[in-house]
């Protein structure tokens, strides 16, 4: 158990206040991406319904994102719907599809939104969602596309094999017609072909609730990619989870493979 969370309110919020203050004046990680994991054990663990901790999960990535940006994050990349997750019980995939329906015309209407000039978008097959849905992913994304101070990037129906397959597709359909010769296919060629082709790579990954694998998430974007997990289930996530990433990645030395 975290011993901070016996410790009397005051107490907890001075050692937040400190971590804090360390975090900013150590280097900040320029793009962050976020796997969150843990919904439905912390329904189970909380004698609550599923789509109620999905609801709450939903209210936590608002809550996030908001911590990202006074930290000084550009780029956050979250997981939130993958194409394994279809085979899902109907009824869950249902709501869930529908809770991004509304959270995305919410945030797209968000003030703060506007104000700190945040580009939304959504990656993933887009050809698997209802038209009602790609419709609101439209308009959120034209709303928001002249923004460039933060990028708040949200995966649903993704997975990076399939990524990975739609852009050698791409690439072969490029060499095919003449417009690319073979020995022009490398590392940036791939890259400019996937989804997240405009982002840069994410410096830090973020799991919550206490799965250690990547789950077929930007796995070629993740090449060098710090990794950090969290037993936290996502509903749960605090602040200082938040912090305490940051600082175990201020603590490592990037090599790059050297």
């Amino acid at each position: 158990m975290d011993i901070f969370k016996k410790l009397e309110p005051q107490v907890y919020s001075r050692y937040e206040r400190k971590l804090t203050k360390e975090v900013k004046a150590g280097g900040i990680p320029n793009h962050i991406a976020i796997i969150m994991d843990g919904n439905r054990r912390y329904a189970k663990d909380s004698g609550m319904a599923t789509n109620e901790a999905h609801k709450a999960g939903g209210d936590k990535l608002e809550e996030v994102l908001w911590w990202c940006m006074d930290l000084g994050i550009r780029y956050v990349t979250v997981f939130a719907f993958s194409t394994e997750n279809f085979n899902r019980d109907m009824d869950e995939v249902g709501f869930l599809l529908d809770l991004f329906n509304t959270s995305l015309k919410d945030i797209s209407i968000n003030e703060k939104i506007h104000r700190n000039h945040v580009n939304i978008r959504v990656i993933g097959d887009m050809s698997v969602l209802s038209d009602e849905l790609k419709d609101t992913i439209d308009a959120v994304s034209r709303s928001t596309k002249g923004y460039s101070d933060h990028f708040f990037t949200i995966a649903i129906a993704y997975g990076s094999r399939q990524e990975i397959i739609s852009a050698v597709r791409d690439i072969a359909s490029k060499v095919k017609s003449g417009e690319m010769d073979v020995a022009d296919i490398d590392e940036q060629a791939i890259s400019q072909s996937l989804y997240t082709y405009d982002l840069p790579d994410p410096d830090l990954m973020l799991r919550t609730s206490g799965e250690l694998r990547m789950s077929n998430f930007l796995l070629w974007q993740m090449a060098y990619s710090e990794l950090y997990f969290t037993d936290v289930f996502w509903p749960k996530f605090r602040y200082i989870d938040l912090l305490r990433a940051i600082r175990s990645f201020q603590s490592r030395t990037r090599r790059y493979g050297v």
